[in-house]
């Protein structure tokens, strides 16, 4: 069997990561979740170095897992497969852990949210390229 990755893909995706966290955390959702995991906005300010850092190489082993799980097929079927990978996936494990830990089903929407729509974006990008 033989894999082959589309580098500039996998950049492009885990960088979206970003640009829908920012979206998803910095404007639509940031008093909630801030609130929800009771940070202050000076907390959310410290060490963002470590965790803007950390977060693009995760990011990035999630690209290039859905890549290989792609393979050479379309936009559509990166789209499903980032649909699958996030909903399926993703947000059914935050799910258990969440019922686990009894965290607020608010944050779960906002959290396991995040990432479906993340796996869908990352999905077509992957598909597209």
């Amino acid at each position: 069997m033989e894999f082959t990755i589309n580098w500039l893909a996998v950049l492009l995706a885990g960088g979206s990561a970003f640009l829908v966290g920012g979206l998803w955390y910095g404007l639509v959702f940031a008093k909630a979740w801030q609130r929800l995991v009771g940070l202050k906005d000076e907390e959310v300010m410290k060490g963002r170095a470590r965790v803007f850092g950390g977060s693009f190489i995760l990011s990035l082993i999630m690209a290039i897992n859905l890549a290989f799980f792609i393979g050479d097929n379309d936009l559509v079927f990166g789209l499903f497969a980032g649909l699958a990978a996030g909903f399926g996936w993703v947000a059914m494990a935050l799910g258990v852990n969440y019922l686990f830990e009894r965290r607020s089903p608010k944050l779960y929407l906002i959290n396991a949210g995040y990432n479906v729509v993340t796996f869908a974006v990352m999905g077509v990008i992957i598909g597209a390229l």
